[in-house]
């Protein structure tokens, strides 16, 4: 199992959101959780992502226990293998497409030029390579996207995790970006966890985990 998480809790205040969750995943599957607002889907795919830490539980990664890792050793470690693509794109605007897919791989120390050619790469395999010089400003919603899953790919990380990553999107938009996430596993043997309310990418998707009350059911 590329994730293996076992008896996942977590609180804020007294509220328990995750009450003792098992999720694991195989090498290039894709899987999507559901489930309705306030099940506890964003704060599961924020722990799995080394974004926040559980109050109780495992959770191994490519067969590492992250919840061990010394703070400095998991930043390097979230940098290198793991994506993340959100509902807002967070791209920076004031750089073009290029440059946004470019800065994972220069903070982990990649070259100019290597990360220069890579992001090229990237946005040619996302259908953006006639608009790596724009801003965000001057490229639609879908395109948007696009360079947000080009960013998340630049070091070749082993989980792309996805939270609504087409929630913003009108539908003809939705189903481009649906299909990328499955021609980026096809193309690159991603593996990919995919957080959305989207029955149509769930129904794409190898399997579909349902989540109620803090727990999968």
């Amino acid at each position: 199992m590329i994730i293996d998480a076992q008896n996942i809790e977590k609180s804020f205040g007294s509220l328990k959101v995750l009450k003792g969750v098992n999720f694991q995943v195989a090498p290039q599957e894709v899987v999507s959780i559901m489930g309705a607002s306030g099940a506890g889907k964003s704060t599961l795919l924020q722990i799995l992502g080394t974004l926040s830490t559980p109050d109780a539980g495992t959770l191994t990664i490519e067969g590492t226990d992250v919840l061990h890792l010394p703070q400095k050793q998991l930043s390097a470690f979230r940098n290198k293998r793991i994506g993340f693509v959100f509902q807002a794109h967070h791209l920076l605007p004031e750089f073009t497409a290029l440059e946004n897919v470019m800065i994972p791989a220069l903070i982990g120390g990649a070259g100019r030029k290597e990360a220069k050619e890579k992001a090229a790469e990237l946005l040619k395999t996302v259908g953006l390579e006639e608009r790596t010089s724009h801003k965000p400003a001057e490229l639609s919603g879908g395109e948007q996207q696009r360079v947000a899953i080009a960013r998340a790919l630049i070091n070749q990380p082993a989980i792309l995790f996805a939270d609504e990553p087409s929630g913003n999107l009108d539908s003809r938009t939705k189903e481009d970006i649906h299909k990328l996430f499955f021609q980026l596993r096809k193309q690159l043997g991603q593996t990919i966890v995919i957080v959305t309310h989207d029955a149509g990418l769930a129904e794409m998707c190898d399997r579909t985990c349902h989540m109620k009350d803090g727990l999968f059911v």
